[in-house]
This record gives structure tokens, sequence and C-alpha cells, in this order.
């Protein structure tokens, strides 16, 4: 099992942070449902940002199982390191640091992977933080700035030297964004034969099988899971089932599908209100509903509700209908990739 700092994870299966995805109704979807762990949407580190709407709900951890680990994002060690208190002191366990998001608008702040550019502020910052606090700090990075100037394993050295306790590596480079290129699965395998603390593989892990392949191939401890988790959750408790009896469980049932969506907007509307909730929901109903028989037609009539309980009440509707034509969700599995999964050098 993987330890971070005093928390063993109950599974290798993390679920991604990813910024307006993985907030707290659908990270505790996805640990009901198999993730092992799940880190926090981004957080900015300037304190001036720490009041506004979005932050508010990104740091919102009410009811949350532990443990809870926040992201946190920036360049001056001082201010993440104030961040870092800032966010314990509000219940995250552990505080994970973001040298991996490759967004314009963060790496023209010179945030996220922007750093890998700079090893020595990498250092700075990873000191200042975990000196600032008294639980576990991680990393998230990538393998350089550049497939060209690859860094990754004196990214981890400097981590490990510092006193990161885990370290998440994307097996991309900055300049490739987020699907560019091919995974470097091989730069995952040297990280983790160069350091001592878990290595947790991410990058391209889109079905049961791939993330056995990963796991394998790399020697991982663990392996994150994002956009492969939009819309189907129960990923992670197919991906256990692969693990212990080597085949793919059934498709989820209508029934059950349309249980966890209920419970989940239910979720996202307590936490965003009724008007906000609305439309921020909209993405997480087109990923539920991808693929399935009218779908296209329902999402054009569900984008014109601006009511909670009328877009509530079309997706049970939508799923009452799918479930006279099917007992199970009518989806090939994970895009049909069965056991063509594999790993690219």
């Amino acid at each position: 099992m993987l330890r971070i700092g005093s928390y063993t994870l109950k599974n290798r299966l993390v679920i991604a942070p990813m910024a307006g995805v993985t907030d707290r109704p659908f990270r505790t979807l996805c640990r009901q449902l198999g993730a092992g762990y799940a880190v926090s949407e981004m957080v900015a580190s300037k304190p001036e940002l720490w009041q506004t709407p979005k932050s508010m709900h990104r740091m919102n951890h009410d009811g949350e199982a532990a443990p809870i680990a926040v992201q946190i994002a920036g360049s001056d060690p001082q201010v993440m390191a104030e961040a870092a208190r800032f966010n314990v002191s509000r219940g995250a366990q552990i505080i994970d640091i973001n040298m991996g998001c490759p967004k314009k608008k963060v790496c023209r702040v010179e945030a996220g992977s922007a750093l890998l550019r700079n090893e020595e502020l990498v250092a700075r910052i990873l000191e200042a933080v975990v000196q600032a606090v008294a639980v576990p700090v991680t990393l998230k990075t990538r393998t350089g700035w550049s497939t060209e100037n690859n860094n990754a394993i004196r990214i981890a050295k400097i981590a490990e030297n510092a006193g990161i306790q885990a370290l998440t590596l994307h097996g991309r480079s900055r300049a490739c964004g987020f699907d560019d290129g091919t995974v470097e699965y091989d730069s995952i395998k040297s990280v983790k034969a160069s350091v001592s603390i878990p290595v947790i593989a991410n990058g391209d892990i889109d079905s049961p099988q791939k993330a056995k392949l990963v796991l394998d191939y790399t020697g991982a401890d663990a392996v994150m899971i994002g956009r492969a988790a939009q819309g189907r959750p129960w990923i992670f408790r197919d991906t256990t089932h692969y693990f212990e009896f080597g085949d793919l469980p059934p498709a989820p049932e209508v029934s059950e599908v349309a249980a966890l969506m209920q419970a989940h907007l239910e979720d996202h509307y307590t936490l965003y209100g009724s008007d906000s909730g609305v439309r921020s929901a909209r993405k997480h109903i087109g990923w539920y509903t991808e693929g399935l028989p009218g779908a296209e037609r329902f999402r054009d009539q569900l984008n014109v509700l601006t009511d909670s309980g009328a877009q509530l009440a079309a997706v049970v509707a939508y799923f009452s209908q799918l479930a006279d034509l099917h007992d199970r969700l009518p989806l090939e599995p994970y895009g049909g990739s069965g056991s063509a999964a594999s790993i690219k050098h």
C-alpha cells in the first residue's frame, strides 16, 4: 500500500486534481467508488484571492474523508509557505505543490510547470513549504519544460532532498500541454528508480488495463487517473476489480448511474447554490451522458434550463427512459480499448 507521511492509502488509485472538475462533490464520489486518494483543485497562493467564491468553493472540505489533500500553486517561496499554513488551518492534512500545470495563464506568472526552468527556485519553494507545515508535502510535476529539456530526475532528487514525501509525475513536458505527444513512461520509470520516495504515474491512463500496464512497466507506487474519470467515476471500482480478477466487470446498471448522478448533482447544488450550480453541473451531465442514445438532443434541451430542480428532473427522466430500454449502460468498455491498451516507446 502507498504511504504518504503517516497516511496509508487503501489502494494505488488516485483521482487527479483538475480545475473546474475535482471539486469536493466529485472527489467524494470518486472516493466512494474506489479511488484511494484525491487531491483538491489548484488553490491560489495569493492571500487576496482566498476569499473569492471560486477559492472558497475549492477550499470546502465539509464531510470529506481523510486524508484531505490541497494543491497550491505559485512562484514565491514565502507566499507559498503562507498558503500552506493557511490551508492546513482550514483542514488540509496533506499539501500538494503544483509544478505541472501547463496552462498559459499559470505559466505567465512563472508558476506551474514554468518553474521547471528554474531548479534553484524549485528547491527554495519546496524547502519553504516543507518547513512551514507539520503535515506531509507532495509535488506534482512534469518531465521538463520541453521534450528536449528533460530534468525530471533532477527535479525528483531536489524534491526528495527538500523533504517532499511523494511525487506525482505527468509523463509529458510543459510544451506538450495536456495531450500532445506520447507519454514518456520511460521517464517515470527512470524517476522511480532514482528516488526512494513514492512515485505516482500520471498521463493517458484511460482504462483499467492501461493502469495495470503503467504500474507494471514503470514500477510506480500508484497511478493517477484524470479525464477518464469524467462522467465515469466508477473507473476506480472497475480498475480495482481488474487488478484482482484480470477482467472487466459488467457496465453499471442504468439505475445505479441514475442514483449516482442524482446524489452528485444534489451535493453539487448544495456547494454552489442553485444558479451557479446549474451552469457548472452541465459539463458533468454532458460527460455522464456522452455516447448514450439520444444524449445530444437531451443536452440541447438541458442547456436552456436555469433551475436546479428542473435540471435534476430532466436527468432523472432521461435515465428513466434509458432504463426502459437497457438494464446496463449501453457503452463500449473504455472506448472499446479492451486488451489493446499498450505503452508506446
